[in-house]
C-alpha cells in the first residue's frame, strides 16, 4: 500500500523487451536506499516488484496486462518517473489509501482560465469521482476540484509541479489513473444491497404476500 506522496524523481535508464512485457532499469537513490528483492515500489503510480538493485538503481519487470492498461507501454530511457516506497506500519499517511492497482489512464487536456488542470477520463472512471474526493494521477495524491462525466480538474501547486512528473507533462499526454479504492467498495456494496432487496420482494410477491389459497 501506498499513500501518493513521491519520495523522488527517478530516471528510466533502460527499457528492456521480455516474451511478456518489459524489464525497466530505474536509477532512484532514494527509495533504493533500504530495498532488497521482492519490495514494491510505486512507478507513475503502478506497484511493481524489486528484481534487482544496487548502486543506486533497482530493475522490474512490467508484464503485458499492466502495459496494455497504463501509460508504461509508452516509456523509454531518459524519462522521468514518480517514485514511492510501500508505506510501512505506523508511517504517516499524507495522502490517501493508494494500492497502486492503475484503473486506466486519462489524457491531459491542458489548464483552464482559473489555472485548474483538466483531464479528459473514460466515464467508466469518471463515474467513482466526486467534487472534492480524491484520486492517483501518476502515482501523486490529488483532491479533485471538479468532477464530470467525461473528465475531471485538479489544482497543481507550485511544489506538485516541482517534486513530481506533473510539472513535466504536456497536453495529449497520457497519465495512470487510480481512482480511490473506498469508492468501488460502496459501489460493490450497493449493488449487492440492491440484489438483495430485489430478490426479497421477487420472494414476497411469490409467496401471494403471505395469503394462503383455499380450495
Amino acid at each position: 500500500m501506498f499513500t501518493g506522496i513521491v519520495e523522488e524523481l527517478g530516471t528510466i535508464e533502460a527499457v528492456e523487451p521480455l516474451a511478456d512485457g518489459s524489464r525497466l532499469t530505474i536509477a532512484g537513490p532514494v527509495v533504493t536506499e533500504d530495498a532488497k528483492h521482492g519490495d514494491s515500489i510505486a512507478v507513475n503510480g503502478v506497484c511493481l516488484t524489486v528484481v534487482t538493485v544496487g548502486d543506486g538503481r533497482f530493475t522490474v519487470d512490467v508484464v503485458a496486462e499492466t502495459l496494455r492498461r497504463s501509460s508504461m507501454q509508452g516509456i523509454a530511457p531518459g524519462d522521468r518517473v514518480n517514485l514511492e516506497r510501500a508505506m510501512a506500519l505506523g508511517d504517516r499517511l499524507g495522502g490517501h489509501i493508494v494500492q497502486g492497482h492503475v484503473d486506466g489512464t486519462a489524457v491531459l487536456r491542458g489548464t483552464d482560465a482559473d489555472g485548474l488542470t483538466r483531464f479528459d477520463l473514460p466515464q467508466r472512471l469518471s463515474r467513482y469521482l466526486v467534487e472534492k474526493g480524491s484520486i492517483t494521477v501518476d502515482g501523486v495524491s490529488l483532491t479533485v476540484v471538479d468532477a464530470g462525466e467525461t473528465g475531471f480538474s485538479i489544482a497543481l501547486i507550485p511544489t506538485t509541479k516541482e517534486l513530481t512528473t506533473l510539472g513535466r507533462r504536456e497536453p495529449g499526454d497520457e497519465v495512470n489513473i487510480e481512482v480511490d479504492v473506498l469508492a468501488k467498495h460502496l459501489e460493490r456494496l450497493a449493488a449487492a444491497q440492491l440484489v438483495h432487496q430485489d430478490h426479497g420482494a421477487q420472494a414476497r410477491s411469490g409467496d401471494n404476500g403471505g395469503v394462503r389459497e383455499t380450495r
